[in-house]
C-alpha cells in the first residue's frame, strides 16, 4: 500500500529519527505477562530491535519493520477451562452455582494461567520510507496492520500517513500536461 507522509521534517532529520526509532523500537514479551507488544525492528531480522545488524538508513530512505506481538487466549478454550474450573468448585464445595463475583474471579485467574501458557504470535511488516518525495510503501493489505501504522508512524515521527488511493497516486506521477486529463476523468461502470 501506498502512502504519502504529512509533515514538516525536523533539520537534523537522522539524529531525529535514531532518536525517535530508539525510543519506539520493539520490546520482547516472550518473557512477561503482556499481552500486547508493537515498535520497529530492522528489516534484516524481527530479532534486531536495536539495529545492530541493519540500518533502516539507504540513501534517501528510511526502511524499518514494524514487528506487533500479540498473546492471544482462544475464547473456545477459555471458556471450557472457565466451565471445568467451576464445575471442580461447585463438586468440591458441594453447592449447586457459584456467585456472579465467584464466577468472574475464575475466568480472570484462568485467562491469566492459559496467557501464561500461550506463545506471543509475531507479526512483521515491512516500512519504505522515501524522502525524496514523501511516499511510504507498506508492504501489507490489512486495514488492522494499516491502522497500527498509522498511529504508531504518528507516534514515532510526529508526522501523518495518508494513504494513497490509485486517482490521488496518479496525480503524484503525472506531470502537468497530463492533470487536466485526469481531472475529466468520470466513474464508470465496467459490467
Amino acid at each position: 500500500m501506498r502512502f504519502s507522509v504529512e509533515g514538516e521534517l525536523p533539520e537534523s532529520f537522522w539524529d531525529f529519527v535514531a532518536e525517535r526509532v530508539a525510543a519506539h523500537s520493539f520490546r520482547d514479551i516472550d518473557d512477561t505477562l503482556d499481552e500486547y507488544s508493537i515498535g520497529w525492528v530492522s528489516v534484516a531480522s524481527m530479532f534486531d530491535a536495536d539495529f545492530a545488524y541493519g540500518s533502516y538508513a539507504a540513501g534517501d530512505y528510511v526502511v524499518l519493520s514494524m514487528r506487533v506481538d500479540e498473546r492471544k487466549v482462544s475464547p473456545a478454550v477459555l471458556k471450557k477451562c472457565v466451565l471445568k474450573e467451576e464445575e471442580r468448585l461447585k463438586r468440591e464445595r458441594q453447592i449447586p452455582r457459584l456467585g456472579r463475583s465467584a464466577r468472574l474471579e475464575i475466568k480472570e485467574r484462568v485467562r491469566t494461567q492459559l496467557a501464561r501458557k500461550s506463545v506471543p504470535v509475531p507479526a512483521v511488516y515491512d516500512v519504505c520510507w522515501n524522502l525524496a518525495d514523501g511516499s511510504l510503501f507498506f508492504f501489507s493489505t490489512s486495514k488492522k496492520a494499516m491502522s497500527l501504522l498509522e498511529e504508531l508512524f504518528r507516534e514515532t515521527f510526529d508526522l501523518s500517513v495518508v494513504l494513497q488511493v490509485p486517482w490521488l497516486a496518479a496525480g503524484h506521477l503525472i506531470d502537468d500536461e497530463g492533470a487536466p486529463r485526469l481531472d475529466a476523468l468520470q466513474p464508470a461502470v465496467l459490467a
